[in-house]
Parts: C-alpha cells; structure tokens; sequence
C-alpha cells in the first residue's frame, strides 16, 4: 500500500514538471531576457562605487519607492531594473566624481510577495524568489486541508491598476485538461482556496 502511494506521488510530480514545461509559451514567457527584474518597495540593494568607499552602502527602498545616497540625494529606484539605476547613479554622480563605475546589487527581495489563504496547511505570506505557478504555490505550504474545494480556487491580481479574478480547477490542471490555468504568480497575487 505504501509502496502504491509513493509511486503515485512520484507520478504526480512527474506529471506536474511536464505540465509545467511543456505547456505552450512558457518557455518564451520566463526566458531570461523577459525576466529583468524590477526594484520594489522594500527591497534592500547593495550599492557599490568603485573606489569610493565613503559612497558604497547598502539601503533600503523606501514606501515612496526612493533611496537617500551621498551627493546625489534621493533616486527613483522603484519600477526600474538595477541596470537602469545603476546608469541613474553613475549620471547623477558623474557632476562630482570623474567616470564613476556603480554596481547594483539586490540583497533582498522583501517587494516580491504573495499570498495564500484559505483551505490550505499553511496560510500566510511567502516570498516569491523564483517563478512559481499556483500548483507549485500551493505546494508550497504543504497543500490541501481535507475540506479544500479544489475546483473553486481563485487568484486575485492587481495588473495595470485593475483587479483580475482568475479561475483555477485544480483537478483540471492535474489531469492535463486545463494546464493553461495553472498561472505563474506575480508580486501580490492572492492565492484563494476555498
């Protein structure tokens, strides 16, 4: 008995990989040239200029999506790539100090959060480090109480300003009938089982 619910699970797992990379677009979608990271609110950024030890320093992104450095006060940091600011920087400082070299790194990635509340073993917040998809999420924390209704998952998305409700059948997911549900999470996605 034990033996057929190892092979099961290992089965299911198996599956939930192919859906995960064989589904249409999703290798397109995730490539790394699609996946500049944008600064948010909260993260911690190691800001590194070459030589110039009094202006190297780690901070904080702050609520109004700005950090505070020498000489150059405060920098729009939030919504742009480290790339972006890293430019931003060196302009900025270029006024003070002849052809600056600036590094930025992200320490932490406190902006990038979601969500998952309801039916599940471990509601809360959790950090989204790497892609995930709703099943991966759900995993995540440790999946379903027995009173889940796996067909009537919701995923609440702010896009563009507006609020999205997307939904997800589990099951159909699992089975192969709807991969295309089982969505890649953003930044403050709310995963809802009922």
């Amino acid at each position: 008995m034990v033996a057929r619910k190892m092979i099961a699970l290992s089965a299911l797992f198996l599956f939930l990989a192919m859906v995960c990379f064989t589904t249409p677009g999703f290798a397109e979608e995730n490539s790394p040239e699609k996946a500049d990271y944008l600064i948010g609110k909260s993260d911690v950024l190691e800001i590194n200029v070459w030589k110039e030890e009094d202006l190297t320093r780690t901070v904080n992104v702050r609520k109004d999506g700005k950090i505070s450095l020498p000489l150059i006060d405060d920098v729009q940091a939030a919504g742009r790539t480290p790339l972006e600011l890293k430019e931003t920087i060196q302009q900025g400082l270029s006024e003070y100090i002849e052809s600056p070299t600036v590094t930025v790194i992200v320490q932490s990635q406190e902006s990038r959060r979601y969500y998952i509340i309801g039916e599940v073993v471990e509601t809360g917040e959790y950090e989204l480090i790497k892609d995930l998809s709703v099943v991966q999420a759900i995993t995540k924390a440790s999946g379903f109480t027995e009173w889940a209704d796996k067909d009537e998952i919701l995923l609440l998305r702010r896009s563009s300003g507006k609020k999205q409700r997307i939904s997800i059948d589990y099951d159909a997911v699992v089975s192969g009938e709807k991969p295309e549900q089982n969505v890649q999470l953003q930044a403050d996605d709310t995963i809802i089982v009922p």
